[in-house]
């Protein structure tokens, strides 16, 4: 049997300032006590936070800034007892992944009663011995999340919340039906603050949704004709916000891009480049654009025989006559971006970590070609380097 389950969201709202549309949502919904979750840059040097708490009044009732990339343990908790103290009815996530998936994993803390970093272990997907996925039933959160974007990481259009156990060295995945983001806020002025390299490195991101949901072993109609929507507006929305970072109209194509891409996530099983990805995030501390940038064509490589019809397909989409493992690269190389490992110097000593972390991971267990043994992931390593 193959199905698509929908999301648990209701809207993707456009075309409004994100402070409007976000007051416009609260009314809607009825929300008399809302809380802000964000990063430090955001609420600390630029007017983006006072712009929503202003729009809010007397509605605001706290904000956690505290969000650290890869979203270790101790920060998702510090984050739920902020938001327990503040007897929120509504969360407001303002910025990417990082925040998404903090609010995401602190959601399922909150449902579950969970107080303690080691109890997260309890909670996350992991694989049965028998080779079959564990997916813990995840109670239905005390309040929901909605979301501002401000990078193109795509995790407001998933209930899957990535976390990070520092004692195993391990980004654990988190699965639950309502702990997705409900509403979604697309403003392109909201991402002007957005840094460049990150902007464009979580646009390889979305790239890499788009592209693994493509060449995924379960295909789906509907993944199939949203992921190649989607290469076509990142890929000429990433080039043209690269020419011109004020320009609007692309980074509008960017967002909505990588919406169509994300709604691949856990629709679809994916492959090694964000298998890999994350065992490179959670050793190294790479951010999930720049593994990427880095992994994505390597892996299409890899995946080359078993995924040849739809990477032509990829490739047209991309408007080339390239193969579309290095249409992929050439787009990375053509935004400055890092496409080695050695580019961003890391420790060649790690990689061995990397690789068997990797062989823990979900999506690694499900690339087409099969990865059954760690030397595999090793040379896709070496390559990568």
């Amino acid at each position: 049997m193959a199905m698509h389950e929908f999301l648990a969201q209701d809207r993707v709202i456009w075309g409004e300032p994100a402070q409007e549309a976000l007051l416009a949502e609260v009314q809607r919904r009825g929300s008399s006590r809302v809380f802000i979750v964000t990063g430090k840059t955001l609420n600390r040097q630029t007017p983006l936070i006072g712009q929503m708490t202003q729009a809010l009044g007397a509605r605001f009732v706290g904000c956690f800034d505290a969000c650290i990339e890869h979203t270790p343990r101790r920060t998702v908790m510090d984050a739920a007892r902020a938001v327990r103290s503040a007897s929120p009815d509504l969360i407001v996530t303002v910025g990417g992944g990082t925040a998404i998936d903090t609010v995401k994993v602190l959601l399922i803390a909150l449902a579950e009663g969970l107080e303690h970093e080691d109890e997260l272990s309890d909670w996350h997907l992991g694989v049965n011995p028998d080779g079959s996925r564990r997916l813990p039933k995840v109670k239905s959160p005390p309040m929901r999340q909605i979301a501002i974007s401000t990078t193109l990481s795509a995790a407001e259009f998933s209930n899957l919340g990535g976390c990070t156990d520092e004692k195993r060295k391990v980004k654990d995945a988190y699965m639950g039906e309502k702990i997705g983001p409900a509403t979604v806020i697309l403003d392109p002025k909201a991402t002007l603050y957005t840094p460049s390299w990150l902007w464009l490195s979580t646009g390889l991101r979305a790239l890499d949704h788009a592209i693994e949901g493509l060449c995924s072993i379960s295909p789906s109609p509907l993944i199939h004709a949203l992921g190649l929507e989607a290469v076509r507006l990142l890929t000429r929305g990433l080039r043209q916000s690269h020419r011109d970072p004020e320009d609007l109209k692309a980074r509008l194509d960017c967002l909505q891009g990588a919406w169509l891409a994300g709604i691949a996530i856990m629709r679809v099983p994916f492959g090694a480049s964000h298998g890999i990805g994350h065992s490179l995030g959670a050793v190294t501390g790479m951010s999930h654009g720049y593994t990427s940038c880095i992994m994505l064509p390597h892996v299409m490589r890899f995946n080359a025989e078993k995924t040849k019809s739809v990477q032509g397909l990829i490739a047209q989409a991309m408007g080339t006559n390239l193969d579309a493992a290095d249409a992929v690269a050439k787009l990375v190389a053509d935004m400055g971006l890092p496409g080695r490992l050695s580019d961003l110097k890391v420790n060649a000593e790690h990689l061995e970590a990397v690789a068997a972390g990797a062989m823990e991971n979900l999506w690694v267990k499900t690339n087409p070609e099969p990865i059954t043994d760690v030397e595999q992931i090793r040379q896709l390593l070496a390559r990568a380097w």
